[in-house]
């Protein structure tokens, strides 16, 4: 997905849900600043904090009563758009917005900032398609949990065109 120029112009103030990120001195790589793969870290962790603290997710156990749901979020895309680097020892604050949300699937985009500095760093993401834990496929006729699918709207931004 090419970086556009909206994209630089995120603030925190786009983000309805945020988390702080404390780097650590094994997240740099040789050349002193955040390894490719720690940013998928980073949009996976404040993803499935939302989903776990936002949408009665629970991705270690199987839900068993028939109140609750079943459903795991499997990735089938992900992007990052780099503008700065940042790196050890850093503190950074990622914001956490949906901007795409249908049947049985979410995009999500994340803004990486660092603390005390109002310019964006980084802005990626990925998309979760929600299926059964037992049968790995989306539910036929109703998509996403309405649990999951409440919390998820508490995150969704309108201005997703501009992805």
């Amino acid at each position: 997905m090419p970086a556009t120029p909206s994209k630089k112009l995120r603030t925190r103030k786009d983000y309805p849900f945020q988390l702080e990120y404390r780097t650590r001195w094994s997240d740099n790589d040789m050349y002193g600043h955040l390894n490719n793969s720690i940013y998928a870290f980073l949009f996976d962790s404040i993803i499935n904090t939302y989903l776990i603290s936002h949408c009665d997710l629970d991705p270690t156990h199987e839900n068993k009563s028939a109140d609750t749901h079943n459903q795991i979020g499997l990735v089938v895309s992900s992007y990052c758009d780099y503008f700065a680097s940042v790196g050890f020892p850093d503190l950074l604050d990622l914001g956490l917005k949906a901007v795409k949300l249908g049947s049985s699937s979410v995009t999500y985009e994340v803004g990486v900032f660092k603390r005390g500095e109002e310019a964006v760093k980084v802005v990626g993401g990925f998309t979760h398609v929600f299926v059964d834990r037992e049968t790995m496929r989306p539910r036929s006729g109703s998509g996403m949990h309405d649990t999951i699918r409440k919390g998820l709207g508490k995150l969704f931004v309108a201005d997703g065109s501009k992805l």
